[in-house]
C-alpha cells in the first residue's frame, strides 16, 4: 500500500528513552497522533472512502463515530469532494463537532452511545442513498489499518517483541493482526487494552463469545463501541493474543505521564492523546506489562515493545482539564 492511498501518512516511530527505562525493554512508539486527522483512523477509513466511492455512485457517505472515524470520514469526502453526513452519539466532546464542520461534514446527534448513533445512520443512508463508511467493522478497513505493520516491518531491524493497541469495537485490532499475517510477524504478541465500562472486547474474551454491554460507562468515549466486531473475537482465540483493562484513572495517569515525553508540542502538533489512547500506554505506567512478565504471558526479557500511539484528534487541553475534574473527583 502506497504512503498516499487512503490519505493516510507515514507516521513516524519513536524511541521513548523514559518509557524503556521503565519497562527495561526498549519502547517504541507509533505516533499515529500525526495522522492528517489526528488519529489512525484515516488509514482503514480513508482506504474504504476511496474504494466505495469508486466502485459505486455513491450521493455522499455516512459514518456514526465517537468521534474520530466522523473526522477521518469527513477528511476522506473533502478530497474526495463527496458529501459527509457523520452521526454522533451526546457524549462527544464539542471540539469534535466543530472540526467536523470545519471539514465541511453535515453532522447530527443521536442517542448517548455510539451504537444509537450508528442505528440512525443506516436509517439515513437507507432514506437518502448514502453509502455507509463503518467506523471499524468492513475488511476495507482492515485492510487500510494493516498499513501500520507494513510500516513497522520497513522500520525496525527484527520483529517487535509485542504490540500494544487499544481496542473499541476491534478494526485497528484487525488491521494489526492482519497485517502481521501478511509480513511474517504472526508469533508477535499483541496485547489488546480497554477501560472499565467500554470494554466489550474484553468481555467477549471471557465469555467465550461476543458480549454486548448494557451500556458504556468509561469516559473513553472513543472506545465506546457496545459490541465487538466478530473477526476481532476470531482473532482473540489465538494464543498471541491478550486482552487486559485498565481503569479510567490508570489511563488518565498515563496520558500525563506521556505530556513529559512531549510537552513543548501539545496542541499544535496533537501529542495531547485521547483516554482511548492513554488505555494502551498505561500498559506500560501502571506496571500491567511486568505482571504479565510475571505471570508467563509474555516473554522476559521482552524484545522491542511497540506501542500504537492511536490519536488525539479528539482532546484538548480543555477536554484534558474535564476529565481531571470527572475522573479524580
Amino acid at each position: 500500500m502506497s504512503k498516499q492511498e487512503g490519505f493516510h501518512v507515514v507516521t513516524p516511530l519513536l524511541e521513548s528513552v523514559g518509557m524503556s527505562k521503565r519497562l527495561g525493554s526498549t519502547v517504541y512508539l507509533k505516533m499515529e497522533s500525526s495522522q492528517p486527522t489526528g488519529s489512525f483512523k484515516i488509514r482503514g477509513i480513508g482506504y474504504m472512502c476511496q474504494n466505495v466511492t469508486n466502485s459505486t455512485k455513491s450521493a455522499g457517505v455516512i459514518c456514526s463515530s465517537g468521534g474520530n472515524a466522523g473526522m477521518a470520514t469527513a477528511y476522506a469526502a473533502r478530497k474526495l469532494n463527496l458529501p459527509a453526513t457523520i452521526v454522533l452519539p451526546s457524549t462527544t466532546p464539542h471540539l469534535v463537532v466543530q472540526k467536523l464542520k470545519d471539514q465541511g461534514a453535515t453532522v447530527k446527534v443521536a442517542g448517548k452511545v455510539w451504537d444509537d448513533a450508528n442505528a440512525e445512520a443506516l436509517r439515513m443512508a437507507e432514506s437518502k442513498g448514502l453509502s455507509v463508511i463503518h467506523p471499524f467493522n468492513h475488511p476495507l478497513v482492515w485492510k487500510g489499518h494493516s498499513s501500520i505493520v507494513h510500516e513497522l516491518k520497513a522500520s525496525l531491524a527484527s520483529k517487535p517483541g509485542a504490540i500494544v493497541l487499544s481496542v473499541g469495537g476491534g478494526g485497528l485490532f484487525c488491521g494489526v493482526m492482519e497485517g502481521l499475517d501478511e509480513v511474517g510477524w504472526a508469533s508477535v504478541p499483541v496485547l489488546c487494552m480497554e477501560t472499565v465500562g467500554a470494554d466489550c472486547f474484553n468481555a467477549a474474551v471471557k465469555a467465550g463469545d461476543l458480549v454486548t454491554l448494557p451500556d458504556i460507562t468509561s469516559q473513553a468515549t472513543c472506545l465506546g463501541a457496545k459490541t465487538a466486531c466478530r473477526q476481532a473475537f476470531e482473532y482473540s482465540k489465538r494464543s498471541t493474543v491478550i486482552s487486559d483493562v485498565v481503569t479510567d484513572l490508570q489511563a488518565l495517569d498515563a496520558i500525563e505521564l506521556f505530556l513529559d515525553f512531549v510537552c513543548t508540542y501539545v496542541d499544535e502538533e496533537r501529542v495531547l492523546v485521547e483516554l482511548a489512547c492513554g488505555a494502551a500506554l498505561a500498559a506500560v505506567y501502571s506496571g500491567l506489562i511486568q505482571r504479565l512478565q510475571e505471570e508467563g504471558r509474555l516473554p522476559k526479557p521482552l524484545g522491542p515493545l511497540v506501542m500504537l500511539v492511536c490519536g488525539g484528534g479528539s482532546v484538548n487541553l480543555a477536554q484534558l482539564q474535564h476529565l481531571q475534574a470527572v475522573i479524580r473527583k
